[in-house]
């Protein structure tokens, strides 16, 4: 998410960072730059206005003009007035209610609301301890009934049963009794969604909120609808008394509009991005570090973050304590590493959080491209137990077996086993007395020595 207009405005802000003097013609300039940038992104036009005069307010102020980084202080604006567009902190969600608490999910068909509901209630359940049963009130559809049970078992939640017989409130008020009956601390109601906004719906949608009370009524959105997104949600906001929106398929989403379109046309905080189809790709939304991710400065807090909840801790122990008694790293282990990459992600998704990554050269993101992890995996695959053990054992002959079981070329082995041999080397030298601590000295030495001149601030 936020591709182009990261590229865009990373490029018109380094025109200004490393500047002494900043003047009123090169701020309107860049401010141009980033007027259109706004715009390409498919920023609601009155947004796009507001912000940049708000930028333009505090730039022509003494706080950048008479400051000894005039560049920077323009920077940390940008920064200050995105966060300010997108909602200032993340909106968390107010179950603070006597248990069952109700979440209402409301949208168009199509935008991911089921899946959504799946998504919400795993968070729940690992990131809040909370315990979650889910229900269909779409009788409309007995195939998002059946979808919805699938993915309930699917992340271990509770499923209350429903079918195309009953009507909606009737469902909503069964499962929130039985939620009581169960102690359950959070019934999430997924509704029926249509191709578009109509009277029926509406009414249908208002008298269940009325007869169900929920805590907390989500408007579920895709996010490649761009401002038509912002305009949505107004609608429904408009009929229901929404508490928050939920951004799906923000990772087919380059552009970003609708994530700063949002919160100033209707009024309500994102709380989630959704990303990807599987049931963990779920973000809780934060102005400050997604600012920070258009501006190329990365976003530390929510990778560290994904890595405890998506990491496999039992896996990355067991691999520490075999390189602390000296034992070799090998292929079954340089596997697994690939895997717990693609369980955060994808090296595409990790790159974009790591500060200075985010203009990373197209080029240089496609030496780490996720279909090559994949590739290596099938390698890695392709080789006997013996192999994966003892890479050094793996002679011409074998090359050209596992290149042909795998569906490759002998180069793309040969890639893989050195770049297995630097990794073992690595770990060797962490696995000695002091070694990551040396490591970690090296690494930030890299990264001084390796910033660009005119780089963004950190």
């Amino acid at each position: 998410m936020f591709e182009n207009l990261s590229d865009r405005l990373s490029q018109s802000l380094r025109n200004v960072t490393g500047r002494g003097k900043l003047t009123e013609e090169n701020i309107q300039e860049t401010l141009r730059e980033v007027r259109m940038a706004l715009l390409e992104a498919d920023v609601a036009l009155a947004v796009v206005k507001e912000f940049v005069e708000k930028v333009k307010q505090r730039a022509m102020g003494e706080e950048v003009l008479k400051s000894l980084s005039p560049g920077q202080a323009f920077v940390k604006i940008v920064n200050d007035e995105l966060i300010a567009v997108m909602g200032e902190a993340f909106s968390g969600l107010d179950l603070a209610v006597k248990p069952p608490a109700v979440i209402l999910l409301a949208g168009l068909q199509g935008a991911g609301k089921t899946t959504t509901v799946a998504k919400l209630a795993k968070w729940l359940q690992e990131s809040e301890k909370k315990k979650v049963q889910v229900v269909s009130v779409d009788v409309y559809r007995p195939a998002a009934i059946k979808q919805l049970e699938t993915l309930a078992a699917e992340v271990g939640t509770n499923f209350f049963p429903s079918t195309i017989e009953q009507k909606p409130i009737d469902i909503a008020l069964a499962a929130i009794q039985d939620a009581k009956t169960k102690f359950i601390d959070v019934v999430i109601v997924d509704t029926a969604g249509r191709l578009h906004v109509d009277e029926d719906m509406m009414k249908e949608i208002s008298d269940l909120h009325k007869a169900i009370t929920p805590a907390e009524t989500l408007f579920v959105v895709d996010a490649m609808t761009g401002q038509d997104a912002a305009n949505t949600a107004k609608a429904f906001g408009d009929a229901l008394p929404l508490t928050g929106v939920v951004l799906t398929k923000a990772d087919g989403d380059a552009r970003g509009g609708a994530a700063l379109s949002v919160r100033m046309i209707t009024g309500k905080p994102i709380k989630f991005l959704g990303v990807g189809e599987k049931v963990d790709g779920l973000e809780p939304f934060h102005p400050d570090r997604m600012a920070s991710r258009i501006l190329g400065m990365g976003d530390v807090l929510t990778l560290v973050e994904e890595a405890e909840r998506k990491l496999d801790k039992t896996k990355a122990d067991r691999l520490a304590n075999k390189i602390r008694k000296g034992k070799s790293f090998d292929l079954s282990d340089l596997k697994d590493q690939f895997q717990q990459m693609r369980n955060m992600g994808g090296m595409a998704s990790m790159l974009d959080k790591m500060p200075g990554m985010g203009q990373m050269a197209d080029a240089a993101k496609d030496d780490v491209h996720d279909k090559q992890l994949m590739q290596m995996e099938a390698i890695i695959d392709s080789m006997t137990p013996q192999e994966r053990r003892f890479p050094d054992v793996i002679n011409g002959s074998r090359k050209r077996r596992v290149a042909l079981g795998s569906g490759t070329k002998i180069q793309d082995v040969n890639r893989l086993l050195k770049q297995h041999k630097q990794m073992a080397k690595m770990m060797k030298k962490m696995g000695k007395k002091g070694g990551m601590a040396r490591m970690m000295r090296g690494m930030r030495g890299n990264a001084a020595g390796g910033m660009p001149p005119g780089g963004m601030p950190r």
